[in-house]
């Protein structure tokens, strides 16, 4: 088992940072793989209720980005990212891997 620090970012859809963010990622930050979840539904800050269903397919649904590393790096990278995501809206644990 290795030791690893997980970090799990909330989006919407409308903030219109996703691609932003994931090019960052890769190309700034050299993490090694990203996942990203589209919500069905959530509600944030606003209190607004987002969702999707048959009759209304909303584009401002909760998007979800996950990824880990080492915990020196993730701490490198929690510096830059905290410049760009708003408050309360980043996480962090610790996890272990098998190796």
């Amino acid at each position: 088992m290795t030791e690893v620090t997980m970090v799990r970012i909330y989006l919407t859809e409308g903030e219109s940072q996703l691609q932003t963010l994931l090019k960052r990622l890769r190309d700034w930050e050299k993490l090694s793989g990203v996942t990203v979840f589209r919500g069905i539904s959530g509600y944030g800050d606003s209190g607004v209720i987002h969702g999707s269903n048959l009759l209304d397919l909303s584009l401002n649904l909760p998007i979800v980005i996950e990824f880990f590393d080492e915990t020196g790096k993730i701490d490198q990278i929690w510096d830059h990212l905290n410049e760009l995501i708003k408050p309360g809206h980043m996480i962090r644990w610790q996890a272990q891997i098998n190796k």
